[in-house]
């Protein structure tokens, strides 16, 4: 079985071709940006932290069609004026570095709002959640009662956890947009 990220990874890849744009809406080191890199016409980069800017930018110095945006996903319609493919939430602290910076139900939440509006009939969000710790428990109960309440006839929700494991795994909720 794959693991969470690689399904997001694969979920997302089923719908990107090369004239597509997406939004890495939590860059963290830049891995998910790193991996859809060689699918994508331009990616959209956000990150509050310089650190992870800066990181991700080492990673993914041979690709230029990346813009890093140094602010919170929340504000993503004030940078994002197009219609993109996807978008990939890959929520938590940033790996390696200080775990009292988490992202936050709140404002995932109106990210999610916003990423929901500029995303194309087809294109998908994949949303990775780590509940582990109080934050990330937090924006799973939110997110969750975010989709569970979405149109199923403009939205199809898709959920994989695994559920025998320890402490929390982590889970992936996928969305894809069916109609306006």
């Amino acid at each position: 079985m794959k693991k969470i990220i690689e399904q997001a990874h694969a979920l997302i890849r089923e719908v990107l071709t090369k004239e597509d744009v997406l939004i890495d809406i939590t860059l963290g080191n830049g891995l998910d940006t790193a991996f859809f890199a060689p699918y994508c016409r331009k990616i959209y980069a956000f990150d509050v932290q310089e650190q992870a800017i800066t990181q991700a930018k080492l990673l993914n110095h041979d690709h230029h069609h990346i813009e890093y945006i140094l602010d919170g996903h929340e504000h993503v319609r004030n940078y994002v004026k197009e219609e993109v493919k996807a978008i990939i939430y890959n929520l938590g602290y940033l790996p390696k570095g200080d775990k009292t910076k988490t992202t936050l139900a709140e404002t995932t939440i109106v990210s999610l709002h916003q990423a929901q509006t500029i995303l194309a009939v087809g294109g998908r969000i994949a949303i990775v959640i780590y509940p582990g710790h109080l934050a990330g428990m937090q924006e799973k109960e939110a997110i969750y009662q975010e989709v569970t309440a979405l149109d199923q006839k403009e939205w199809e929700v898709w959920f994989s956890s695994f559920p025998n494991q320890k402490n929390n795994p982590p889970l992936l909720i996928v969305l894809e947009k069916l109609q306006r």
